[in-house]
């Protein structure tokens, strides 16, 4: 069975993303780089909502995300990714696929099929659907040290409590800490 696991950062309050989807508080230092490029290297299969895909999609196949991070570029743009979007055409990133319909379903079938495992970056609409039914089997949150005003939580619209236990840490020099966790 493939694990699926999420990989999201926050604010100390909760938010995944500020007022307009804004994600420039979150630390990008060479110590979060490593630790993209060893996830990357995993081979994991990436999971994203349209909003989250857009913006993946936009940079990291950039002349400008090469020049500055050409290994998480590179695996970015060379891993098999999948888009959950009932309104987006066509998924032209390369490597990816288009899941309009029944996501909860499909990723039930995905999970019991062998290959790859998967990790939804971003994305917390996907997450909060898939946490609801008790689709996920890590969370990899990186909390940076700052609070907004205002922003979406990580969970927005949960509708049952995810009781979780602490599986692993990691801080960053630059203070942001990485917490692991499993469903109980």
């Amino acid at each position: 069975m493939r694990k699926l696991t999420v990989f999201n950062f926050t604010t100390l309050n909760g938010y995944f993303k500020g007022l307009h989807d804004d994600i420039s508080w979150h630390m990008h230092g060479s110590e979060q780089n490593q630790y993209s490029v060893e996830m990357l290297q995993s081979g994991n299969t990436l999971l994203f909502g349209r909003i989250t895909y857009e913006m993946m999609a936009g940079y990291w196949s950039s002349a400008n995300a090469v020049k500055n991070n050409p290994q998480v570029s590179e695996g970015m743009n060379k891993a098999g990714k999948i888009v959950f979007s009932r309104t987006l055409e066509k998924a032209g990133w390369y490597n990816s696929t288009l899941i309009k319909n029944n996501i909860v379903d499909e990723i039930k079938r995905m999970k019991a099929m062998p290959g790859n495992d998967m990790a939804i970056l971003g994305s917390g609409s996907i997450v909060t659907q898939f946490a609801d039914e008790g689709l996920i089997d890590e969370y990899q949150i990186m909390i940076d040290p700052v609070a907004l005003g205002s922003g979406t939580p990580l969970f927005s619209g949960i509708k049952q409590k995810l009781d979780l236990a602490l599986t692993h840490t990691r801080s960053f020099e630059s203070g942001v800490v990485l917490l692991c966790y499993q469903p109980v």
